[in-house]
């Protein structure tokens, strides 16, 4: 992606001057972001997706120190009239359901695709909200339909009213207050404490990022970690000849917490499988995302990767799915192509080596991408 050219969704900033004065820094207010925007779905096929089962969606009434929010799916006799105020509805990762949804988050790609994460949607009718909050990771907020009134500003007191189903804010005191259009957009760091209220019905596009905790994303990487070096650690198991009888038997062996120490030691002493397992963790899909195996055709043209699948690398490895692969040479160079792009064109794929040629036909039978 050009990181150099001035762009209209950025308020005519490059991506790099935006990413060096605004991101996780200060919050950034652009008219016409994307002028004259339409919609990219309907509010009955938004309404749609809030009915299946294998979509996350939450519905949120209420206002002041009275909410409510029930978890989807909603059939149509689930939620409240659209006439009714102070209701409503967001869906999330709405780009795994959409190719339209899909293809416009691309617009975003100036960030690390380790970091992007999913596309919500909320529709309200008038006045409806989800209270005065924060978030803890950078998110842009466009309006795609009808108006949404946005106050927002940095507090450092960021306490939330106790008892509630939302984290509602007990003290909000926003510096900003706008009303945004279609087509215009907000951007905001993490833990920007922000309300949004609709102007009539309207519907909001949401794009948030992934900010995992190091407590969670250090347990996954060494559960990773212990799989892949299961057969590279020693198969020694703990032995104490010299264990002296004790009159504390509830009392912790120091050799065997020594014995302990050393097979984490020797699991992160080992950087490159380290980063495999971080690669394998980021791509991993949500728990709701399922792909349909399918025959790949004899005859293929080019490649698109599925919408739903999340592909990364490095110097080392390709990462898809979950998986990696060692990747070097021209392939490798072909398999960041298609991460990059999130496709291969035909002379790409006619000039791919016979193993990367099986392997993408692997993947293609798997349903992670799709020939063209």
């Amino acid at each position: 992606m050009q990181t150099q050219q001035p762009l209209a969704m950025l308020g005519g900033l490059t991506a790099s001057e935006f990413m060096q004065r605004y991101w996780q820094k200060k919050p950034l207010l652009v008219r016409q972001a994307f002028p004259q925007f339409k919609p990219l779905l309907s509010r009955k096929q938004l309404f749609d997706l809030a009915a299946s089962p294998d979509v996350g969606s939450r519905l949120v009434q209420g206002r002041g120190r009275d909410w409510q929010m029930r978890h989807g799916p909603f059939s149509a006799r689930q939620r409240p009239p659209f006439a009714q105020a102070r209701w409503t509805l967001l869906v999330q990762g709405v780009d795994l359901h959409s190719h339209d949804a899909a293809q416009w988050l691309q617009n975003f790609r100036f960030v690390p695709d380790a970091r992007l994460d999913d596309l919500m949607v909320s529709w309200a009718s008038d006045g409806g909200g989800v209270g005065p909050h924060f978030d803890s990771y950078d998110v842009f907020l466009m309006q795609a339909h009808g108006q949404r009134r946005w106050r927002y500003g940095a507090q450092k007191d960021l306490s939330l009213q106790p008892g509630m189903p939302l984290k509602i804010l007990s003290q909000f005191q926003p510096r900003w207050d706008v009303v945004l259009n279609p087509g215009d957009m907000l951007y905001l760091p993490p833990r920007y404490a922000h309300e949004g209220t609709a102007v009539g019905e309207c519907m909001t596009y949401s794009v948030g990022f992934r900010a995992p905790g190091m407590a969670e994303l250090g347990r996954d990487v060494l559960q990773r970690l212990s799989e892949q070096c299961e057969d590279e650690l020693p198969a020694r198991l703990y032995a104490d000849p010299q264990q002296a009888a004790v009159t504390h038997p509830a009392q912790m062996p120091a050799h065997l917490q020594v014995f302990a120490q050393n097979a984490v030691q020797q699991l992160l002493a080992k950087p490159h499988a380290l980063h495999q397992a971080l690669g394998e963790v980021l791509t991993e899909p949500k728990a709701h995302v399922w792909f349909e195996p399918r025959p790949a055709p004899r005859r293929i043209r080019a490649w698109v990767l599925d919408a739903r699948s999340r592909m990364l690398y490095d110097d080392g490895h390709i990462y898809l799915n979950g998986e990696s692969w060692r990747a070097s040479g021209a392939d490798a160079r072909l398999m960041r192509a298609l991460a990059d792009q999130r496709g291969l064109d035909a002379a790409q794929w006619r000039t791919a080596s016979p193993a990367a040629q099986a392997l993408l036909r692997e993947w293609g039978e798997q349903g992670w991408c799709h020939p063209t």
